[in-house]
């Protein structure tokens, strides 16, 4: 019994002595940094960032919209949806250990259909949810009116797209090297401006395809885009260009500047007809150079900005 208790006492003064000393960890820390408790912790921390996202998800993620053919405006491109990768999402937030919505980590979700895989149809306009509009230069004379209009669209910092008849091109070679400098998209518009409605195939084949060898031959690039002299086509024309993996593009509002309005008639005739994702339709012509800054001032202020077709019919979001 007396030993007993000696060796009670020894050990209770042990025990004084390591926490004199500090040597004994306290219960907090021993919790804080025992492995199991701190994989608790984590995965605490996860699952609460997991389920903040979860939480935003609806609200964050989009539905993408496919390509369709419109009865009336054809072709209608289609749109990416937006999903949320939660995995990413919460990987990315841990590193702070706080729900950031500006940290959520987003993933476009491809169309099921797209443009290029619809059948072979002509481009009247962008979607209905664009705040841009297109600009189309149909160039088969008036080069005296494009330097100036070149001028316009650098000082107000926009693109447009200018459609060249291949035996135009080809005797004015120096201002087309000149709008492809200027960032422009350049477009094929025939060779020679022909009533494309009234030709076969093959006929349409070779007025696009010799366009196409003059446009590359001074640019270096193969046009994309097909705009028919005057908007006249039949569905082999529209097959023609397909097969040259073109798109063919008509417009929605235009400017009948060919019949030399003044430019307020000009004006109201755009402004008027102006909507989302619209292709506004003009040529190289006195109206359009004294009007076109005007244009351009009004299209911003009703909110939308002038896009390039490749811009404006991109799927992405």
């Amino acid at each position: 019994m007396h030993r007993i208790i000696i060796h009670l006492l020894v050990f209770v003064t042990l025990i004084l002595l390591l926490i004199d000393g500090g040597n004994l960890p306290s219960q907090t820390e021993s919790v804080s940094h025992h492995p199991v408790f701190s994989d608790i912790a984590v995965r605490s921390d996860e699952a609460q960032l997991r389920q903040e996202i979860e939480a935003v998800r609806k609200e964050v993620e989009k539905p993408s919209e496919n390509a369709r053919i419109d009865k009336i405006w054809k072709k209608i491109p289609g749109k990416a949806g937006v999903k949320v990768d939660v995995d990413a999402s919460v990987e990315k937030m841990q590193k702070t250990g706080t729900f950031d919505r500006e940290l959520l980590v987003l993933e476009e979700v491809e169309p099921e259909v797209t443009l290029d895989e619809l059948p072979a149809s002509p481009i009247y306009r962008a979607r209905e949810d664009q705040e841009q509009v297109a600009l189309l230069i149909n160039v088969s004379w008036g080069e005296e009116h494009i330097p100036p209009i070149l001028q316009t669209l650098k000082d107000a910092g926009v693109k447009a797209n200018f459609f060249l008849e291949g035996k135009w091109a080809k005797e004015n070679n120096e201002i087309v090297e000149m709008i492809e400098e200027e960032g422009h998209v350049i477009g094929n518009h025939a060779y020679n401006h022909p009533d494309m409605k009234q030709m076969n195939k093959a006929d349409s084949v070779e007025q696009i395809t010799q366009t196409n060898e003059i446009i590359n031959a001074i640019t270096g690039d193969k046009p994309t885009y097909f705009a028919p002299p005057s908007g006249s086509f039949n569905q082999g024309v529209i097959e023609a260009a397909a097969e040259q993996h073109m798109e063919t593009i008509l417009w929605s509002v235009d400017t009948i500047d060919w019949q030399k309005p003044t430019v307020p008639v000009m004006m109201k005739r755009v402004t008027e007809k102006l909507h989302p994702g619209a292709f506004i339709l003009m040529h190289p012509t006195p109206v359009v150079e004294a009007g076109l800054a005007d244009m351009l001032k009004v299209i911003e202020e009703k909110g939308y900005s002038v896009s390039t077709l490749d811009t404006i019919l991109n799927e992405g979001r």
